[in-house]
């Protein structure tokens, strides 16, 4: 065990078994204490923003820390997290690319969102929709499952510099910088070239740098800042001579299961963040896709669901999928005949399903572009038709139940 993460656990074992005010006055003292000494400067900032108002707004005849309430509780818990994180082997000391063993160690003890967001949702027994077959049939029953080998990412230190990004498409809906985005940011597609858009492919030999600036497509760019609990995604993201631009900018909590304002749009077309629904090689490799996964479709329904915030249709045929629909795979569909690193992800469909996220090829899901994938080829054996649409419970169900 780390240093920090004795420390952590001393420190809860104090919240336990000492005298109310004294042990919270302790602990948070403490935790913002690690906190700074690990440079965590940012969850510091945020979450005495988040406590001091209201010390001093629930005080009755003295000033006190009461024992009570989530925003102390939140606070303790969102320092807790980034320091077991910074505490961690392998803790970030520089900004580290998805397809390493760097990446993999960290990635592999990460949590991503809480363990009830709807990410993390095991769905295998939610009631298939009235709708479902229908809804299939619209999608293409007949049609294969297929992949982009597009969404890659980037693992920054919980100290690196923000920069601004300039906004220029949706600055209403996108959220305030600086982002802490590195000189090796990659963008959507690095360093791979399988896409249905072949124009927002690499060129042959052509360097990061480079292709930073150069290229059309989505342009996806996505910041992982574990120690901080952070994630920045950025849709058609370019680096310019005055810096770095996008069209879309959005920010979200992993420790959090908040979502964005109802109507509006991240980087992705449904208002959702897509790291977490990115099937990425750590996770093939011990057997187990863990999570939602994130599939486009050529036409949606005006409509969106929950966890989805937006939609990106005029079409109202309720034969439609709408933004945030879930998929799963069938229970009775044998995956034992599919090499490791696809049955990973069949079996994670099963359980977890898929997110339709954005308007696109009918069936594509997102996987990183690693080159230590193999076998995936062998996905296109699945049709449409080994796929139902789930009743999808909302905010305050299944795993959020309100007891």
């Amino acid at each position: 065990m780390s240093r920090s993460l004795a420390l952590a656990v001393a420190m809860l074992w104090v919240t336990v078994n000492a005298d109310a005010d004294v042990r919270r006055i302790w602990a948070v003292n403490q935790y913002l204490t690690l906190a700074r000494r690990l440079g965590l400067n940012r969850v510091v900032s945020e979450v005495l923003s988040a406590i001091v108002p209201r010390v001093f707004s629930d005080a009755g005849e003295r000033v006190s820390f009461p024992e009570t309430g989530d925003p102390y509780e939140a606070a303790r818990v969102k320092l807790a997290h980034a320091i077991e994180a910074a505490g961690q082997p392998g803790r970030l000391t520089r900004p580290v690319l998805f397809d390493t063993p760097e990446a993999d160690s960290i990635l592999s003890g990460m949590q991503i969102f809480p363990a009830d967001n709807p990410w993390n949702e095991d769905i295998s027994n939610r009631p298939v929709h009235p709708d479902s077959a229908a809804i299939i049939r619209s999608i293409g029953a007949d049609k294969p499952l297929g992949y982009n080998l597009d969404m890659n990412f980037v693992l920054v230190p919980p100290d690196q510099p923000g920069v601004p990004v300039r906004v220029t498409m949706y600055p209403a809906e996108s959220d305030p910088g600086p982002f802490p985005i590195p000189a090796n940011a990659p963008i959507e597609n690095w360093p791979l070239s399988r896409n249905e858009d072949r124009g927002a492919l690499p060129k042959p030999g052509m360097t990061l740098e480079r292709f930073q600036r150069e290229g059309t497509g989505d342009r996806h760019l996505i910041v992982v800042d574990p120690a901080n609990h952070r994630l920045h995604e950025f849709w058609q993201a370019r680096l310019t001579d005055a810096g770095w631009e996008a069209s879309q900018a959005s920010t979200f909590d992993l420790a959090s299961n908040t979502l964005r304002p109802e109507r509006w749009t991240s980087s992705d077309a449904a208002g959702l963040p897509i790291f977490p629904a990115v099937v990425r090689y750590d996770e093939v490799a011990r057997g187990v896709v863990a999570h939602a996964m994130r599939v486009t479709v050529r036409r949606t329904r005006r409509e969106f669901v929950y966890p989805a915030r937006h939609f990106a249709s005029s079409q109202t045929d309720p034969n439609l999928p709408r933004m945030g629909e879930r998929l799963r795979l069938r229970k009775d569909f044998d995956t034992s005949p599919f090499p490791p690193h696809a049955r990973a992800i069949l079996e994670g469909l099963k359980r977890y399903g898929m997110f339709v996220a954005d308007n696109g090829g009918d069936w594509l899901m997102s996987i990183a572009p690693d080159r230590r994938l193999r076998g995936l080829e062998t996905l296109a054996r699945v049709k449409g038709a080994d796929f139902e649409v789930i009743v999808p419970t909302g905010p305050d169900e299944g795993p959020r139940v309100r007891r």
